[in-house]
């Protein structure tokens, strides 16, 4: 079977653009993994919600031993049109995570999503992120002018947003160095906003990938020093998207037919000594959550979070939020808007 997707104009015009920004991230992305010797390509993988019924999705997944730690660029469209109790329309995403393997080159995510509601209303989700081991502020600051220049008078909300929502409490510090987030955006103008989250996502991905090709091609064999910067930033990473990202938690509630795709966004290994480390400053009782999930993995202290470890991490959350399920409160949220 094969995903029957929504019927309505707008989500035909946002699946459109989508797949649109993940042909073109994956095609930018092959060729820098070619050009540095790497014949593996990305490779998709399709699944499906209710056979297909209520839409699906194919992600483009990173060879491992190339250029990527781990790499995700997924899209995605659920639809409801056949369900009149339900609210929702139809929700069409891309979902980009990028982690690359030397430590100067900086991860990055990326999400772009319409979500269309049965009364007529709808409403934009805009986001990218900046995720470096190693910071280096001249690429920072390129990042952040592509973000400003594409965005214009939402800059500085987005802006406001995207370091509220990617903050860490617990640990007192952001998870990367650039965030932009428009939460339920619509101007008004279904047009214009279509425009800004194509120009948006096409500026992005061109600005990431000349960042990503510049360190690439000039870094030196890592040190050991680079790599446990590294090893402790993806750990954090981890910690954050387990414990805080709502995008993801959301996705796991609803539904169980993409895991492995949900937590994409995992990089590939992670210091179980340091996780642990965070326990005693995680407020209850996701320092539970953190507990139940450092028992999937074997008694190492780095560990490798493979597609078996993802899917017993999210059966660990379901089963978390069923036991706590005010704990969503605890989780990143947007700002009232100014």
């Amino acid at each position: 079977m094969s995903l029957i997707p929504s019927t309505s104009l707008d989500s035909i015009e946002a699946w459109a653009l989508v797949a649109e920004l993940q042909n073109h991230f994956v095609l930018k992305l092959n060729e820098l993994n070619s050009s540095c010797g790497f014949s593996d390509q990305f490779l998709p993988v399709e699944w499906l919600r209710d056979g297909g019924i209520h839409g699906g999705g194919v992600r483009f997944e990173a060879p491992r031993n190339t250029v990527f730690n781990t790499a995700s660029v997924n899209v995605s469209q659920v639809q409801y049109e056949d369900l009149p109790e339900k609210k929702l329309a139809a929700a069409t995403a891309l979902s980009a995570i990028i982690h690359p393997d030397h430590p100067i080159a900086p991860s990055i995510h990326i999400h772009i999503s319409w979500t269309s509601f049965k009364d007529g209303q709808g409403y934009w989700r805009i986001m990218a992120d900046l995720n470096p081991s190693i910071e280096i502020q001249k690429e920072t600051d390129l990042f952040v002018a592509s973000l400003k220049e594409t965005s214009n008078q939402y800059f500085d909300e987005a802006i406001r947003q995207g370091d509220h929502y990617f903050y860490i409490p617990a640990l007192k510090r952001h998870r990367g160095v650039s965030h932009f987030y428009l939460e339920a955006f619509a101007s008004g103008n279904n047009s214009n906003d279509l425009s800004l989250a194509r120009r948006f996502g096409g500026s992005i991905i061109n600005c990431y990938c000349d960042i990503l090709t510049r360190t690439i091609t000039q870094a030196t064999k890592p040190t050991n020093d680079q790599l446990n910067l590294q090893l402790d930033y993806h750990t954090l990473y981890f910690y954050q998207v387990i414990t805080l990202d709502k995008g993801t938690t959301a996705g796991l509630l609803v539904h169980d037919q993409n895991d492995v795709g949900v937590l994409g966004s995992l990089p590939a290994y992670i210091d179980c000594e340091l996780l642990a480390s965070w326990i005693s400053t995680t407020p209850a009782p996701q320092n539970i959550l953190i507990e139940n999930i450092l028992v999937l993995f074997p008694e190492e202290d780095i560990c490798e979070v493979t597609n078996e470890i993802k899917q017993k991490i999210a059966n660990t959350i379901r089963k978390h939020y069923k036991t706590y399920p005010k704990a969503t409160i605890l989780q990143a949220s947007a700002l009232p808007k100014e």
